[in-house]
């Protein structure tokens, strides 16, 4: 909408207080309330937001690496551009307004750093293909009894979770905890987040929710606010939530699925769909199947971002250990749904619930692009367990951060996927995170060497 429709929308839904925010590298959601007065000028002409947010890492803490901006630049202020579009009403805050940005260099060209910008850059490059990319996303979290104060006095351990016990799509604990789902369900409707699904799932107070399908930038928009705002709904009610890939040892991790396909640029036709293809697959969808499994490995950096994300990469559950895929197969990195000409798409299983959902889904557009620009063949499918013979295989997954950095850096097609700049900070930064690993000793070490040693 305009700016008169956009005007008349606040009257009519009596907006007071404005709230504008954008998406760093780890996906969390950097911004700030402005006023109204504020607010119309910084939609015609945008305004100041200070670059430290690509400065800093997850706990706020100064990079000693980045290029895009530090000590060297100041810490200046970047330009942040208001997207209009991405105009939604929050239900938990009345008479409020959020909008999300985008970050830009004070050229006006997309700053290297910002997440949604990435994304807009792969989706042209799809357009002007004549693509018209399709994305759905499916996230699992653990609910707990805890309020962050009480996470914090206990050290975030013996935390109370929302429900005990292993109890999958259970209609009983759904039942008990039915107000907090159907405040999930509307809450988020309200939001413009339209959830398919809810359940709960294999684990004490975990459930998995699917976000219904949309076009790439949407669905990423969706999916990243989704995270934030099930943090704000659930404080409401004294229950914290983590998308960490696996808080405990001893219990499942937490997925995060991204299913996709293209489609004609007028929306009608699914270019993956072929009646008479393999698993119902055209040419096009098995080479963008092939440039997605071929890059894996050497992308896994951008899919898995966090020292955590590792911790569910073990023998015995259905998180990949290989680049795979294979037709109605979850232990495969890909899973192929051949399902009819308005259904045929490819899941992406590698990542957890911790992706930053911009460039995730960047990164599965990018290496599926790339892989019909080179008519890349996937190799041979996958049958039964998938990580059967992972160490042996050539397809292996990376296993730490440190290993994933190491072989994005080194990646000759990244740029090609994504971009060099991107790529260059993206990787800086998980070289960091590495590090702040590498020299923290942790309660595991305390008590297995403290006083045998």
């Amino acid at each position: 909408m305009d700016l008169v429709e956009l005007r008349a929308a606040f009257e009519r839904h009596g907006i007071r207080h404005i709230k504008v925010g954008g998406f760093d590298i780890d996906g969390v959601l950097r911004g700030k309330y402005i006023s109204s007065e504020k607010f119309w000028s910084a939609a015609e002409s945008g305004f100041g937001f200070c670059d430290v947010i690509f400065g800093w890492d997850i706990g706020d803490i100064l990079y000693d690496n980045a290029k895009v901006t530090g000590w060297h630049s100041g810490y200046p202020d970047t330009h942040a551009r208001v997207d209009l579009s991405s105009f939604r009403i929050i239900p938990w805050e009345p008479n409020t307004a959020a909008f999300l940005v985008d970050f830009c260099l004070p050229d006006g060209a997309p700053h290297p750093a910002c997440p949604r910008s990435l994304l807009k850059r792969v989706i042209a490059r799809a357009a002007a293909k004549g693509y018209h990319a399709s994305f759905g996303a499916e996230f699992e979290f653990f609910l707990f009894r805890e309020t962050p104060q009480s996470l914090a006095q206990k050290g975030f351990r013996n935390l109370e979770t929302l429900t005990p016990g292993m109890f999958g799509y259970s209609w009983v604990r759904e039942g008990q905890n039915s107000d907090l789902c159907h405040a999930i369900l509307d809450e988020m409707n309200a939001f413009g987040i339209e959830i398919e699904a809810l359940h709960t799932e294999t684990g004490p107070g975990v459930y998995e929710v699917a976000i219904r399908y949309d076009d790439a930038l949407a669905m990423a928009d969706k999916a990243a606010l989704f995270k934030t705002g099930m943090k704000l709904l659930c404080a409401r009610r004294g229950i914290s939530v983590t998308f960490m890939a696996k808080w405990n040892a001893d219990l499942p991790g937490s997925s995060g699925h991204l299913h996709q396909s293209l489609w004609s640029d007028d929306g009608n036709t699914n270019l993956f769909h072929d009646a008479n293809g393999p698993h119902e697959l055209s040419a096009l969808a098995l080479h963008y199947l092939g440039g997605q499994v071929s890059l894996m490995p050497t992308l896994t950096a951008l899919f898995s971002p966090t020292v955590n994300s590792y911790k569910r990469y073990v023998p015995g559950v259905w998180a990949p250990l290989t680049a795979s895929w294979g037709a109605e197969n979850r232990t495969c990195a890909i899973r192929v749904i051949g399902d009819g000409p308005k259904s045929t798409r490819l899941e992406y299983r590698q990542g957890a619930a911790d992706i930053n959902p911009y460039i995730a889904i960047a990164s599965c557009l990018g290496g599926g692009l790339w892989g019909i620009e080179n008519k890349v063949d996937p190799p041979p499918e996958a049958r039964g367990d998938a990580s059967a013979n992972a160490a042996d295989s050539p397809l292996r997954l990376p296993r730490t951060l440190r290993e994933a950095t190491d072989r994005l850096s080194r990646c000759a097609e990244a740029p090609r996927v994504l971009d060099q700049p991107f790529i260059d900070h993206y990787a800086r930064t998980r070289d960091w995170e590495a590090r702040q690993y590498e020299k923290a000793v942790t309660e595991w070490e305390l008590r297995r060497y403290f006083e045998p040693i």
